[in-house]
């Protein structure tokens, strides 16, 4: 400390003293979010809150879309350029990579809280796992098997059987003019992309085994976060197991063999690792959007992809689309915005219903105040007339 004054004197030790005073700070600071966060994360209504604050319909649905976008080109170049033609070992190695990145937020303790046991069935998650493995392989699969033409007529497929599926489990019924707009971006999607249909048995089989399980799955992912307070990544933390032993089922049936003698070299494990990460994030944005909106609403999200990829290759690139399919995609992007304003006008409606009402009529107030006064009123000290 000698030396210390002899350099620097009073005002040298006032800096230092204030420099580690700082650090502290900066530390406790850190110290007070890490713990306030593992707060907010401990519970399930907490963390359920944290989600609706951070994730709404906007940011969720935004936040799918452009993963999607980047999914189709990973996915695109795996299939492609990488060669690798195991669609379901493919999903295999997405979930197995997510289930990976969830034990290590669950470790972190970034891992939002479960609902108690009681809340929800394990019938439901374990089914919930189940639809996923389906629905996530077959559509893989399918996109194997069948030309693109075949592929969208099943994708398009999947809106009524949502419809009809949710009105069956829990009797929900869809207007006349949201099912009206829900036709129209039907016959616009399949106006601008089905446009060839080639015929195979085997792939029709598979596209026709897909579309079930896939609004099953959609409309799971709702109800279960809408109606209970399961968070996106709890209950992707929970059925990812039941995902991965139902695909290494299904491995043997639907994907050809010689996955081992692949050529797993850096370059093509690195193409594979990157889709994978995108297919966490594709995950998690989906359960996101469908915890915000509904399972139709997430339906139309992936149509409006389908539209802006086919009018931006259009537009950017000059891609022989074809007019027949430039006024599909915009007649289905007119349906997409009547339906898009139609679900804000019964969400604000239902918002509407739902505030409390205070004040009271003003005949009310008024007869109120008259029995206070009558209720106060001096006595009355005139005589009595005999």
């Amino acid at each position: 400390m000698g030396l210390l004054d002899s350099l620097f004197g009073n005002g040298g030790r006032r800096f230092i003293k204030r420099k580690d005073s700082d650090a502290g700070e900066a530390g406790q600071a850190l110290e007070d979010l890490r713990g306030s966060l593992y707060n907010e994360l401990r519970t399930s209504e907490a963390a359920k809150r944290q989600q609706r604050r951070f994730c709404g319909p906007v940011v969720a649905l935004t936040f799918n879309f452009m993963v999607a976008v980047g999914i189709i080109l990973g996915n695109k170049l795996v299939m492609g350029r990488v060669g690798f033609n195991f669609p379901i070992f493919l999903t295999f190695i997405h979930y197995c990579c997510a289930w990976l990145l969830l034990a290590i937020f669950k470790a972190l303790s970034l891992l939002p809280a479960a609902p108690p046991a009681k809340s929800t069935p394990f019938s439901s998650l374990f089914s919930l796992g189940v639809v996923m493995a389906f629905a996530s392989g077959l559509a893989n699969a399918s996109l194997k098997h069948n030309s693109v033409g075949f592929y969208q007529m099943a994708k398009i497929a999947v809106t009524p059987t949502i419809v009809i599926a949710e009105f069956f489990l829990f009797k929900k019924t869809v207007s006349f003019h949201k099912a009206l707009a829900l036709a129209v971006v039907s016959v616009g999607i399949a106006v601008a992309t089905v446009t060839d249909l080639e015929f195979n048995l085997f792939g029709a089989c598979i596209a026709l085994a897909w579309i079930v399980p896939s609004s099953v799955n959609k409309i799971l992912w709702s109800n279960l976060q809408q109606q209970t307070n399961w968070t996106a990544l709890a209950l992707m933390w929970r059925t990812t197991p039941v995902t991965i032993f139902f695909l290494v089922a299904l491995m043997p049936w639907l994907d050809p063999p010689g996955v081992l003698s692949f050529k797993w070299d850096v370059h093509n494990t690195s193409a594979i690792l990157i889709s994978a990460l995108l297919g966490f994030l594709l995950q998690w944005s989906g359960a996101l959007a469908l915890g915000a909106t509904s399972a139709t609403s997430h339906v139309v999200l992936g149509q409006f992809k389908t539209c802006v990829i086919l009018l931006g290759g259009y537009l950017l690139f000059s891609s022989d689309t074809g007019w027949t399919s430039i006024c599909g995609a915009v007649t289905a992007l007119g349906g997409m915005t009547v339906y898009t304003s139609l679900s804000i006008k019964e969400s604000r409606e239902k918002a509407s219903d739902q505030l409390p009402k205070h004040s009271l009529p003003p005949q009310k107030l008024k007869s109120t105040e008259d029995d206070d006064n009558s209720r106060y009123s001096p006595p009355d000290h005139t005589p009595a007339v005999v």
